[in-house]
């Protein structure tokens, strides 16, 4: 099969992993609190990542790359997930899954400034009329209040950190490996995000866990911190951090269809012919990548 399918169907794998994360994280945070959310998520997906490293016995990083994999792990380990968890304190997970759509614009730009890619420019006209279209969804489909916007602005916040954490996992992953990329970064922030996880502990929390927020939980460390990244950043790395990067704007699609499933939010018409127009987007941008 050509190379190219074969990069993008591992970048679309990762996509379909990634969509379940903010209504998962919704579920979570509405029995934890942000911060144990993101430490705890981040721990149990480390020591899995440390138990892999050491039973595949795989070559520690040099200094160079892993001052990538500290970019890697500010972006994916830590940023996103704390700035999605503390946002979706404010808003539906529906909501905020549109957002993600600012996601592959996010990438290019980064993959440009540190992975040294020059799409063509018909590309980032196709990138940013996706991005539009999301931005005149944030505001079409509600007036922001003060504690809404602060959500959003966690939200964006989120999309940045989680650009560069792309992008540099993309250039790293040509280099090392797509799945060594991650557990590397994993392991790297394993002592942060313990400490983070033990500052906020709460054994009234736990007890009052529910089993729905279990799952989440889990979700989140299993395959949105981990499994997912090994499909993703093969993607990147084999069709093009940029690119490949364009396939995150068909993640509200699926993030939207498991908000309603999982959470019954309801899906607004315009939040629909919003997406359709991102599909457009995407549709076009790979080809003239």
């Amino acid at each position: 099969m050509n190379p190219q399918i074969l990069a993008w169907c591992s970048g679309l794998i990762g996509v379909i992993i990634f969509s379940g994360s903010l209504p998962a994280t919704r579920i979570a945070v509405m029995d934890m609190s942000p911060w144990l959310l993101t430490g705890s998520r981040a721990v149990i997906a480390g020591m899995i990542a440390l138990i892999l490293l050491k039973l595949l016995k795989v070559k520690r990083p040099d200094a160079q790359d892993r001052v990538g994999l500290i970019y890697v792990a500010l972006g994916v380990v830590i940023g996103f997930p704390l700035f999605t968890a503390l946002a979706l304190q404010y808003m539906t997970a529906a909501y905020s899954i549109v957002f993600v759509g600012l996601l592959p614009l996010s990438t290019a730009v980064f993959a440009v400034i540190r992975g040294g890619e020059h799409p063509k420019p018909i590309f980032w006209i196709f990138a940013l009329l996706g991005s539009a279209l999301v931005l005149l969804y944030i505001f079409l489909e509600r007036t922001p209040s003060a504690t809404h916007m602060l959500g959003i602005l966690y939200m964006l916040a989120a999309i940045i950190v989680c650009g560069l954490g792309y992008a540099e996992g993309g250039k790293l992953s040509r280099k090392i490996g797509g799945w060594q990329v991650i557990c590397w970064a994993l392991v790297i922030s394993l002592p942060v995000m313990l400490m983070i996880t033990i500052l906020n502990y709460s054994t009234l929390t736990i007890s009052h866990l529910s089993f729905s927020a279990l799952l989440a939980l889990l979700y989140v460390s299993l395959f949105s911190m981990l499994i997912g990244f090994f499909f993703w950043y093969n993607g990147l790395a084999q069709g093009g951090i940029a690119t490949v990067g364009q396939l995150q704007l068909l993640q509200p699609l699926f993030g939207l269809a498991l908000a309603a499933l999982l959470l019954h939010e309801s899906i607004s018409w315009i939040m629909l012919l919003i997406l359709l127009g991102i599909i457009i987007c995407v549709a076009f941008a790979k080809k003239f990548a």
